[in-house]
């Protein structure tokens, strides 16, 4: 069965931290679900790129997954308004299966107490709401949470997620694929 991966999409999500990791987790073999929190299945970025996800996040909320991820953006404030995503995440914490964040989304995190003594970077602009990120690190994992800075390290991020779900070979494999 392969490793699968819950992305949650909203309005103005940012395009490079969305597409960037999906793309890297599909070449490794991932099945990668995209879900829109509202009942429109495209759901348009900050930039204009419009994705057409899978299904709504209401037809998902029995499904587990190994991994949630979150993309940023200003999109961040939809899914930080969400019950039924917290639900989601409260359940991938306690089930003790993986969580991926980039950029602002770490605020969804901070929000339900998923952040409460664990290490994580951010993007720069929500760091005065998030004590302790680490604000020089690229990606930073702590247990099953990943999170990375921002758009220009959605590739190290994606790796990273790549690492982590499947393995290092895979990742350095996948990595080799995109630079040849």
């Amino acid at each position: 069965m392969p490793v699968s991966v819950l992305v949650p999409l909203a309005p103005e999500f940012e395009e490079l931290e969305a597409v960037a990791p999906i793309d890297l987790l599909r070449r490794a073999g991932a099945e990668v679900v995209l879900a829109a929190i509202a009942s429109d299945r495209w759901v348009t970025g900050r930039s204009g790129l419009r994705l057409q996800t899978d299904l709504p996040l209401g037809e998902l909320l029995n499904r587990g997954f190994d991994c949630i991820f979150l993309p940023g953006g200003a999109g961040v404030r939809h899914l930080r308004a969400d019950p039924r995503l917290g639900e989601l995440l409260r359940r991938q914490a306690a089930s003790g299966g993986w969580i991926a964040a980039i950029c602002a989304a770490p605020l969804i995190l901070q929000d339900l107490g998923l952040l409460s003594g664990r290490r994580f970077t951010a993007h720069f602009s929500v760091a005065t709401q998030l004590p302790g990120i680490l604000e020089n690190e690229r990606t930073v994992q702590d247990g099953r949470l990943l999170t990375g800075r921002g758009a220009g390290t959605a590739i190290d991020f994606g790796l990273a997620l790549v690492a982590h779900l499947f393995s290092p070979a895979k990742s350095a494999e996948v990595a080799a694929a995109i630079s040849a």
